[in-house]
């Protein structure tokens, strides 16, 4: 049965949803249908209460086989439809404040782009993402009540909540609300909750129509002792109606401050993950993704870039993805040229480096970029998988040359030439280590890139 306040407008919030999907027509919802809304229930009729004339004749003709329909889907009964004029409605305040349903986070939306499809799955973030994907194909039905998800900044805690909510949104419930929101932003509609700014429906009625919440950064929440009273019951209450909540934070929850206990305790009742740093690889899978999205051609980039940006900001998605924006938007704008090489992301990204030579800093690029050039060949023929003698050799001695003056790991230095396996990597110092003992013209030019490789 269908009475509360919160009970209707939940009902006419789902069957709006659903009346703009079969409509298929954005214009004639934002005009006729938008701003409609149930005035009461009453037996087995429903009175809704439309703006203008046409909106009305258009409601009782044209689209009540549709209305009538969906309401009683999401209803299971068989309700009547009823449509009255706003004008004709009795000027009661309180009661049409009471009725019309209240705006709560009215800048809450989900970002389409950031799906499950386009998020870099690494050994850093597998769990999470696997934790993720179970929610959002099970949403309300699992152990992970809630799914807590924690990291540094900019590890892809945001992407994950919002792919949880286009996934569920697309493939598992259509029709379902959902609310992604940060913590700070729950903070500010409470405060103008408590002011009387909000004039209708509570805080606490609104979340009764939300199906998913998703919450950001909920350390934000701390010290905040009011505001966790009402969060605590509003989450309370969805748990308990299994309506799937998932929460991310920079800390787990028994490390967070100013947090009430009982919610650091029904936090860890359910699944909580970590986001480890990222891995070199998965950084260069990044940047390879996020190339391609742009429309670019990934054949243009040096291996050794990549490697380069993978190494100096993995520590942050979202500076690595920064980083690579400022390359695209140089290579755009400055330098028109066919490759995108080791000098060209340098000069592009040397003020994030505190204006410093990456050259200098980053003595294994270096050490690729003189070799190559001594031996008239680009960083790319280097790195790459090409195996003629001449190339061959170069790379032999650029894997030598970072091995024994930077004691660089071996399974780095594969890394950085295309992937190979750590004993390939022994096995090419140790031929040119051999060879150093007979072959002078081997001795000499080692001795020259030495010379190159001085500040």
């Amino acid at each position: 049965m269908i009475g509360s306040i919160s009970e209707i407008t939940q009902l006419w919030d789902k069957a709006l949803i659903k009346i703009q999907e079969r409509l298929g027509e954005r214009q004639i919802f934002d005009s006729f249908f938008a701003n409609s809304y149930i005035n009461e229930i009453n037996n087995n009729e429903i009175t809704v209460v439309v703006e203008s004339y046409l909106g009305l004749n258009l409601f009782s003709t044209k689209y009540n086989d549709i209305i009538t329909e969906v309401v009683n889907e999401l209803t299971e009964s068989n309700f009547r439809m009823k449509y009255v004029l706003a004008s004709d409605v009795k000027k009661n305040e309180s009661m049409a404040n009471v009725v019309k349903k209240q705006v709560y986070f009215k800048d809450a939306v989900l970002n389409n782009k950031l799906t499950f499809d386009n998020f870099v799955v690494g050994e850093f973030n597998k769990e999470a993402a696997q934790a993720s994907l179970f929610v959002a194909s099970n949403p309300g039905k699992t152990f992970a009540q809630p799914l807590f998800i924690y990291s540094n900044s900019g590890l892809g805690k945001t992407h994950l909540l919002q792919a949880i909510g286009n996934y569920i949104q697309k493939e598992v419930k259509p029709g379902a609300k959902i609310l992604y929101i940060s913590a700070n932003d729950f903070v500010e509609e409470y405060i103008k909750f408590v002011k009387g700014e909000k004039e209708a429906e509570s805080l606490k009625d609104f979340f009764d129509t939300v199906d998913v919440l998703l919450l950001d950064d909920v350390q934000l929440l701390g010290n905040k002792t009011n505001t966790q009273v009402m969060f605590f019951t509003i989450y309370n209450k969805m748990i308990e109606s299994n309506r799937q909540v998932v929460i991310t934070s920079d800390k787990q929850p028994s490390e967070l401050s100013g947090l009430e206990d009982r919610l650091v305790t029904r936090f860890t009742k359910g699944l909580t993950v970590k986001i480890n740093e990222p891995d070199q690889n998965t950084c260069v899978e990044i940047l390879k993704k996020k190339i391609v999205a742009n429309g670019l051609d990934l054949s243009i980039f040096d291996e050794s870039v990549l490697y380069f940006f993978a190494e100096k900001f993995s520590k942050d998605i979202r500076e690595l993805e920064g980083a690579l924006n400022r390359l695209m938007f140089y290579i755009i704008t400055n330098k028109q040229t066919g490759r995108v090489t080791m000098d060209i992301a340098a000069d592009a990204v040397s003020s994030l480096v505190g204006g410093k030579s990456i050259n200098t800093q980053l003595n294994e690029q270096k050490i690729i970029n003189v070799v190559a050039d001594y031996y008239n060949l680009t960083s790319s023929q280097l790195t790459g998988k090409i195996r003629t003698g001449q190339i061959a050799l170069a790379r032999h001695i650029a894997m030598y040359l970072i091995r024994y003056k930077l004691d660089v790991p071996l399974k780095k230095i594969g890394n950085m030439f295309g992937g190979k396996d750590h004993t390939t990597v022994m096995s090419a110092i140790s031929k040119v280590e051999k060879e150093l003992k007979t072959n002078e013209s081997l001795k000499a030019a080692i001795e020259e890139l030495e010379k190159r490789l001085k500040p």
